[in-house]
């Protein structure tokens, strides 16, 4: 990060206009080889993650009474946290003032209508829909095939297995990419500041700002949400908690936190049937910090190219993000995944991603401490439900 806003800067100095364009062009070359690999992985990594998910947890006989709970808990939290995401960065605009020129002349956005979203809802080929990075038709044809796997049940238990092992081989090529990262960060940086000068730094800090600002709601949100439905003090939540979130807040990986979070939670009072339900399924389907993050970090990027998005397109865009987001917690930064898979649908320059990379760490720490935050309380919450009259801690 220090290399590239140094060379970026003295690019921008010692250049022409005419010549800090050209070394920015050669330098983006890196990042849109880096967006390129987070790309290559979206469809195979939302349909092998999701189908799993599926196909393991809904089974009628393993959901039961607990797994309605938690899921209906989950959608409340994720939709909560992505109105939170929205509704600030619409007030706070963190992105108004960079004033970006897409690479390319983007086309206007497309107007919403009932054939539109059909056609960018219904896939009329699986292998089309992936070929083309069409991620909610991706996630529609998963959403059937792990239903059909939870219903033929031990008959096609190798096929679930098969796509447990893609599932890790997904992850395993995240990762990897992921460990580009550094080079991809100089790259964008420098290319960003020796067209605009150093004064487009101050919009990364505005951003961190901003976003912790969210992050802060949405904590504010969920203590609250664990006091009225689990009848627990915020004070009391933040005590049980507070080793694994500091776990995941330095790590940046809310599964780092997942081994302790289960001992804070039997020392909470929560059954081990009821934790060891809850949580897994929370690390699929429950991560308040990404919806924030993935909520706010569209329309920052929307905002930075100027790309002005309608109430309509905004909640189109939610919704997509409420159902892309699931089963993709596995991996650190997974999130970049579904923002990059989101953006082109609202014509939204693909390349606006780079400009998260070079803060994402610090980005990573906040919603992975909130991931973990988040579904402490859905399982303290589903206990609560399920033994209303145990007093609990």
């Amino acid at each position: 990060m220090a290399l590239g806003l140094a060379v970026g800067a003295i690019l921008h100095l010692s250049l022409s206009t005419a010549g800090a364009h050209t070394a920015a062009e050669l330098l983006s070359l890196v990042t849109q080889a880096f967006l390129r690999l987070i790309q290559m992985t979206i469809s195979p990594l939302v349909f092998a993650t999701l189908t799993t998910a599926v196909a393991k947890a809904g089974r009628p006989a393993e959901i039961g009474r607990i797994g309605l709970r938690a899921f209906a808990w989950f959608l409340c939290a994720s939709i909560a946290a992505l109105l939170i995401g929205a509704v600030m960065a619409l007030w706070l605009r963190p992105g108004a003032g960079l004033h970006l020129v897409a690479p390319d002349a983007a086309p206007a956005v497309q107007a919403l209508s009932p054939s539109l979203f059909v056609q960018h809802l219904i896939p009329t080929s699986i292998v089309d829909a992936m070929a083309r990075n069409e991620i909610l038709q991706v996630v529609v044809f998963s959403l059937f095939a792990g239903a059909a796997m939870a219903g033929l049940g031990e008959r096609v238990a190798g096929a679930v297995q098969l796509l447990e092992q893609l599932a890790q081989i997904m992850f395993k090529v995240v990762d990897m990419v992921m460990r580009l990262a550094p080079p991809a960060v100089f790259c964008a940086l420098a290319a960003v500041v020796a067209v605009q000068g150093g004064g487009v730094i101050g919009g990364y800090a505005v951003f961190l700002l901003d976003f912790y600002l969210a992050l802060t709601v949405v904590w504010a949100a969920i203590l609250l949400a664990g006091w009225i439905a689990a009848r627990r003090s915020p004070l009391g939540i933040l005590r049980a908690v507070r080793q694994p979130v500091l776990i995941a807040f330095s790590t940046t990986s809310s599964e780092a936190a997942y081994p302790r979070t289960l001992e804070v939670l039997a020392a909470a009072g929560v059954r081990q049937r009821v934790a060891s339900f809850v949580l897994p399924l929370g690390y699929a389907f429950n991560l308040d910090g990404a919806m924030v993050y993935a909520a706010f970090a569209v329309l920052f990027i929307a905002q930075a190219y100027g790309v002005a998005l309608s109430l309509a397109q905004i909640g189109m865009m939610l919704l997509l993000l409420l159902v892309s987001s699931k089963g993709v917690a596995a991996v650190p930064r997974a999130v970049l995944v579904v923002v990059a898979s989101t953006l082109p649908l609202f014509h939204i320059p693909p390349a606006g991603l780079a400009l998260l990379l070079g803060v994402d760490q610090l980005l990573d720490m906040g919603r992975s401490a909130t991931n973990v935050l988040g579904n402490f309380v859905a399982a303290c919450v589903v206990e609560r439900f399920e033994e209303p009259d145990r007093s609990l801690r």
